[in-house]
């Protein structure tokens, strides 16, 4: 019996001890134990009538594990950057400062004619190899990093010692140099694909970039050169299409367009024309399918959605504003045309990227660049292949079609180009076309003008069979625009008129003749007095059509013109018009506002039983 009691006291201990290990455990991990929910208490048994036992010896108390702050978001961040600074930027620092020394040493050597050219060349190959030998040392005990660097150190000395054999020595020839160089590039790819580094690719890439700078003769050698480079973003395609390394093919494209922008300020005339625009032409689309061959890995989409939609843009402004270049003082209508071959290319690309993409965000941002591109190239040709009014026509005529598209394939995005197709053509319209015709209404001014009324038109009815705000919102607008182009045009068309009467009356300067000032200042009366009654007449058409349609909306338009036009009866009219047309001005405006009215009255629109409804219902 002492036993049993004995080992449940043991029992008692034991628990209590590890509870209080586990709540020491909990407090230095910083995390708070949820209290137990109470239970209800037995009433205690009685005690039995067993003697009291000896105490058991002290135990040893655990000792006190120490108590460590939870990092918070902060303190982490700064632990990581703290990382990224001491592994990877001291890292690539390192390199750097180990290249230049070796380099002010070799200097130093060579200036002291310690070493023979031989010696030199021989000495740089063997450390350059034995440097990437010894660098998968580290690697296969597990320092990647520093195994890469070793290797971008060895792989940078065989490049300088190629070099000095080939351009400071004389050592080889261009050809050996070249191929040797190429064998390096080739061989650190394998080691890029076989190790599965992207670094190791870039290092290999932007050793077959610098190839050409550092085997350069001075001398015009264009195909060479850039077949070379063909042959260089070919291979990036094959790497990004094996391994998802998608920067890549923004390093690519650095190189190649600072390679050519090289070439070019250097050697370019126009006898190479059509030599050079082939190869552009060449580099344009390899850039432009790169983005649907690679393919976004799982955890880089974000990345590398904004390199492909940074690619795709930067490559059809260069390549565009090259041939533009090469075309400027020969014939600018080739660019017209190629904006439109551009546009197509990107219309089908666009359909491509559907087709290719899995992810639907990084598809539908690519599929509406490329849509962007293709409008943008669109507008652009317009003005470089027209001239004058036809611009404006062209823009109006690209924004009916583009409305007509998006209606089609229920596409928002493309009513927002047609919006500013039409915004665009507007502006020129009323700002920067200049019309000049001695015929009234059948004119190049008013087709332009019916133009755009047409294409407001159909904006407001694309608009109509959307049952949304912004339906109704574009339905306005377009209804607004449409009204005020439209009484734009007719007083244009009525000072055009009055213009070409006044045109043989103005009197020469330092002459004076009564009889033609007083013809001149007839017309002016006239002109003004046409004004008025042209406002006159297309309110009142407004407000029949709001009567007809019972559209308080174009009614309220009406209500706006007319009130416009009775200011100026008021105001203006009274002080300039002869007494003949003021008399006319005050009937017909008196007799338009007395008719508004009688039929207000009258409410055929019934709107005095819809107000009376609307208050009951409130």
């Amino acid at each position: 019996m002492d036993s049993d009691r004995n080992q449940l006291q043991e029992l008692q201990l034991l628990v209590r001890e590890l509870t209080s290990r586990v709540y020491r455990i909990e407090r230095a991990m910083g995390i708070e134990s949820v209290p137990a929910a109470p239970q209800p208490q037995s009433p205690p048994p009685p005690a039995p009538s067993i003697p009291v036992p000896q105490p058991l010896p002290e135990t040893q108390p655990m000792p006190r594990i120490p108590t460590q702050p939870v990092l918070t978001a902060p303190a982490e961040a700064v632990a990581n950057l703290e990382s990224r600074i001491g592994s990877h930027w001291l890292n690539r620092i390192g390199i750097a400062a180990v290249l230049i020394g070796v380099s002010y040493f070799l200097k130093f050597a060579f200036d002291n004619n310690w070493i023979g050219p031989a010696g030199r060349v021989t000495i740089g190959l063997l450390a350059g190899i034995t440097v990437v030998i010894w660098s998968e040392r580290f690697r296969s005990r597990g320092y990647k990093i520093f195994s890469y660097s070793l290797k971008a150190v060895g792989v940078g000395v065989l490049y300088l010692s190629l070099w000095a054999a080939f351009q400071v020595y004389s050592l080889i020839p261009n050809g050996a140099a070249s191929m040797a160089m190429l064998a390096v590039t080739s061989a650190t790819a394998v080691l890029a694909l076989t190790q599965d580094a992207e670094i190791l690719a870039a290092f290999a890439l932007a050793g077959g970039f610098i190839t050409p700078v550092l085997l350069s003769t001075g001398q015009n050698k264009e195909l060479q050169l850039f077949s070379y480079l063909v042959l260089l973003d070919f291979a990036t395609l094959v790497l990004v299409a094996l391994k998802p390394w998608r920067r890549l093919l923004l390093l690519s494209y650095v190189g190649t367009v600072l390679l050519y922008v090289g070439w070019y300020s250097s050697f370019y005339d126009r006898s190479q024309l059509r030599l050079t625009l082939g190869f552009a032409t060449l580099f344009f689309a390899i850039f432009a399918i790169a983005p649907l061959i690679a393919l976004p890995a799982k955890n880089e989409r974000s990345l590398f959605s904004i390199l492909s939609l940074l690619l795709a843009l930067v490559n059809a402004g260069v390549y565009f504003l090259q041939v533009e270049a090469m075309y400027e003082q020969i014939d600018k209508r080739v660019t017209a045309w190629l904006a439109l071959a551009l546009a197509v290319v990107y219309i089908f690309l666009s359909r491509q990227v559907r087709v290719r993409y899995r992810d639907p965000a990084a598809a539908q941002a690519l599929h509406s660049l490329h849509l962007a591109l293709a409008i943008g190239f669109i507008t652009i040709a317009i003005p470089i292949r027209m001239d004058a009014h036809w611009i404006t026509i062209g823009w109006f005529v690209e924004a009916a079609v583009l409305l007509w598209v998006a209606d089609r394939i229920h596409s928002d995005f493309l009513n927002a180009f047609a919006v500013g197709a039409l915004v665009l053509a507007v502006v020129r319209l009323l700002f920067i076309d200049n019309f000049y015709s001695t015929r009234l209404i059948f004119n190049a001014r008013m087709a332009t003008h019916a133009v755009a009324i047409a294409v407001l038109a159909i904006l407001a009815w694309y608009g109509s069979k959307r049952n949304d705000e912004r339906g109704r919102t574009s339905v306005a607008l377009a209804i607004v625009a449409l009204n005020a182009l439209a009484l734009i045009a007719l007083s244009r068309e009525v000072a055009d008129y009055y213009a070409q009467q006044m045109a043989g009356m103005r009197p020469m300067p330092g002459q004076w003749n009564q009889s033609g000032w007083l013809n001149l200042r007839r017309v002016e009366i006239s002109r003004d007095f046409t004004y008025s009654a042209l406002w006159m007449g297309y309110g009142a058409m407004l407000m029949l059509i709001g009567f007809w349609r019972r559209s308080a909306f174009v009614r309220w338009q009406a209500l706006l013109l007319i009130a416009v036009t009775i200011v100026k009866v008021f105001v203006y009219d009274v002080s300039q018009l002869d007494r003949g047309y003021r008399i006319v001005s005050f009937i017909v405006l008196g007799v338009l506002l007395l008719a508004i009215s009688f039929v207000y009255q009258r409410d055929w629109l019934q709107l005095g039983k819809r107000r009376s409804a609307e208050g009951e219902s409130a």
